[in-house]
């Protein structure tokens, strides 16, 4: 089978959805100078709730994209990193933060460009 991410049953799709979330992005982006504890991904990415950091790093490391990593310490301790795949995305999360900071006023004068019309 040929991966199409236009086939509505293709995984490609799936996994397109996965690495255009902004969440994803974000871990992603947060983990690219290292691996992270849950408690520093939290604070760093101000927003996100707990269920969904840890829904969407259980589905980075179900994809392949990030490693957890449990040391057997009292409290406990888990890292997390990207692997080899996940560091391959790099560039292109890299490059949809840098188009989104240069152009989010363009986007924003676009936006009240739209309401004012509404």
């Amino acid at each position: 089978m040929e991966a199409s991410v236009y086939a509505k049953d293709c995984p490609s799709r799936q996994l397109l959805d996965r690495i255009g979330d902004a969440w994803s992005v974000l871990i992603v982006a947060s983990l690219a100078d290292g691996a992270m504890r849950y408690t520093q991904l939290a604070h760093r990415i101000p927003g996100i709730s707990p269920k969904m950091l840890t829904q969407t790093l259980r589905a980075l490391e179900r994809d392949g994209l990030v490693t957890r990593t449990v040391y057997p310490v009292v409290p406990p301790r888990v890292d997390y990193a990207l692997t080899s795949l996940g560091r391959s995305l790099l560039g292109l999360v890299d490059a949809l933060q840098e188009w989104a900071e240069k152009h989010i006023a363009d986007v924003v004068e676009a936006r009240t460009a739209y309401d004012a019309r509404g």
